[in-house]
């Protein structure tokens, strides 16, 4: 009996020693415990951070973009017209916009070409302020300098006005045809007519007695008075009056871009000063 207590003692000992072998074994861990690092790891290698000097040079792209984008150098900008403002400004002029002449925007067309600076003198036979301005004038446009062209426009508001830009156009183009010699004399006695002898000169016949006293024929005188040339003139006329903004005559433009009149210069001889001005201003943009 004592040497099997002994031994039923000794496998009592051996079974606890194993029971506590097995949990401590690592087999007898819960999966669990091993899950996390083995779903972790993957996700890992798949998304490998961005390297520093790659992340450096997608900054630098960006910044470039956006300089260039702000800073845009000034000569490859479109400043001429600015420049040309600039050299304006820089003058000490006599006259001031607003005050002595207006400028019309935007600039409006000329009856000629871009070649010259543009003077236009709108105005009617009619007009008492003409007839006065009109020795003023003709001393200015005697010595023209070589880059101006001087121009009239006749005004065209009503029937009597339309008859009297008739006559204007009618002489330019006889005078154009060599059918009329004296132009600058067959003018004042227009103006005579009206301003001294009271004539109206409101029909054709009373027309065509001035014209006959200048040596234009009849016949030349009806061919020119109902031509298609002196209709189309008028037009043009009639359109640049609107584009203008004439309402009063007479009126001053140079280039299609000012105007003025003798009320704004202050006289007659400061509005010829300020045309020379605004003639000069527009040569130092040309």
């Amino acid at each position: 009996m004592k040497y099997l207590s002994v031994i039923v003692a000794v496998l009592a000992i051996a079974l606890a020693g194993w029971l506590m072998l097995r949990d401590t074994s690592p087999e007898s861990q819960p999966a669990e415990a091993v899950q996390p690092a083995a779903v972790i790891e993957p996700m890992e290698a798949a998304e490998p951070p961005a390297d520093d000097d790659d992340a450096q040079s997608a900054e630098s792209v960006m910044v470039e973009e956006s300089a260039g984008d702000i800073e845009e150098p000034e000569e490859d900008k479109p400043i001429i017209l600015a420049q040309a403002d600039s050299a304006n400004l820089d003058r000490d002029w006599q006259f001031t916009e607003g005050t002595h002449f207006t400028r019309m925007v935007p600039t409006q067309p000329t009856v000629g070409g871009a070649d010259k600076i543009e003077v236009a003198e709108f105005f009617w036979y009619g007009c008492n302020h003409c007839f006065d301005f009109e020795p003023y004038i003709n001393r200015w446009a005697e010595d023209l300098p070589a880059n101006v062209r001087f121009v009239r426009i006749p005004a065209l508001w009503n029937p009597l006005v339309k008859i009297h830009g008739q006559i204007y156009y009618t002489e330019e183009v006889l005078a154009n045809n060599g059918k009329l010699a004296d132009r600058e004399g067959f003018r004042n006695a227009v103006f005579l007519e009206i301003h001294r002898r009271g004539n109206r000169l409101a029909s054709d016949t009373a027309i065509y007695e001035v014209f006959q006293r200048f040596g234009v024929s009849e016949e030349d005188f009806q061919n020119t008075w109902n031509s298609f040339e002196v209709a189309q003139k008028m037009r043009v006329a009639e359109d640049l009056a609107r584009r203008y903004g004439i309402a009063s005559v007479p009126i001053l433009a140079v280039n299609g871009k000012y105007k003025t009149t003798a009320g704004e210069a202050g006289s007659y001889p400061n509005l010829l000063s300020v045309i020379d001005e605004l003639v000069e201003r527009e040569e130092t943009v040309r």
